[in-house]
């Protein structure tokens, strides 16, 4: 188990290499490229490199991280294709638009490329795509128990601020939760963008014209950080019902502060370690796991904070 000051080492020599790369590179030269659709802004995406940089050293193999600066994901397409043409050990990759992303993810497969599908994306079309496996969180699933939470807890409608709003499958979150509640989705979706100035502008919007709104639900700190900043001058703060989907450095201390409820966790750590780990012990010995891995949820509260808090935004 490392010790507190090589997490610290490492985490600082992953702050500082542009393209995550392992620090020992195998003597058979295997080497593993994730490819994500998040842009260079979205700094939930740090934990995920810190886990594939962590599974490189511990497996003694090469890693890279590669994105698309904007996140548009017609150029996720193109780094999809470009990673193959190099000829990895292996891919992985989110499936975060299927129409967009899964010819070049075939395209990998038929090029004999053993492919994990991370993060984005279902069993089905993992199947489809002709992937190994996937690693994360089934949304729907997550939504539903987070629904099933707050009905508990006396709620009955709710704003859900979608930042993704092409990601469709990211999308199930919003649905699951209010089949949780059991009420119609209807508008309580709203396409929110990316700019936290925007974000804010449309939560403080919404709520003002739906005041009889019991809850609000973000999908991650892109939309959780703006939206605590629209309740705060709201003067709401703590007053509504507030759940949010992933964690990060605000996202912590609302839940700290008592002004979030609860976070979900997807451990993205694990969607990123696990599949070089994954990877290279199929290539290496034949050995993969008979199902997909499910690596949240999880729900994070005031009470239970302890590692969360201590690895928030590295490690968690």
């Amino acid at each position: 188990m490392f010790s507190t000051m090589k997490k610290m080492a490492l985490a600082t020599a992953v702050a500082a290499a542009p393209l995550m790369m392992a620090t020992g590179a195998s003597a058979e030269g295997e080497k593993y490229i994730l490819v994500s659709h998040a842009p260079d802004s979205d700094s939930w995406w740090n934990t995920i490199k810190n886990g594939i940089a962590l599974a490189g050293e511990q497996m003694n193999v090469e890693v890279e991280y590669r994105n698309p600066p904007t996140g548009d994901l017609a150029d996720m397409a193109r780094i999809i294709e470009q990673a193959a043409a190099s000829g990895p050990n292996g891919i992985i990759t989110t499936l975060a638009d299927f129409d967009v992303l899964s010819g070049p993810i075939r395209a990998a497969v038929d090029q004999g490329i053993n492919v994990i599908i991370m993060n984005s994306g279902t069993p089905e079309q993992v199947r489809e795509v002709g992937a190994l496996m996937f690693v994360g969180q089934p949304e729907y699933d997550a939504g539903f128990a987070a629904g099933l939470r707050a009905k508990g807890d006396g709620v009955g409608s709710f704003v859900c601020v979608n930042h993704v709003i092409s990601n469709t499958v990211v999308a199930e979150r919003c649905r699951g939760f209010a089949d949780g509640l059991g009420v119609d989705l209807g508008d309580q979706m709203i396409d929110s963008g990316q700019d936290p100035a925007e974000i804010k502008n449309r939560v403080t919007a919404y709520l003002t014209a739906n005041p009889e709104t019991d809850a609000i639900l973000t999908l991650g700190p892109t939309s959780a950080d703006p939206t605590l900043l629209a309740v705060e001058e709201m003067g709401i703060a703590g007053d509504i019902y507030f759940g949010t989907f992933d964690l990060g450095d605000e996202i912590v201390k609302g839940i700290k502060s008592g002004v979030i409820n609860w976070g979900i966790d997807q451990q993205p750590f694990l969607q990123a370690y696990l599949p070089v780990v994954v990877l290279t012990n199929y290539d290496r010995y034949g050995v993969l796991p008979g199902n997909n891995i499910n690596s949240g949820p999880g729900f994070v509260t005031k009470d239970a904070l302890g590692k969360v808090e201590e690895f928030a935004g590295e490690y968690r």
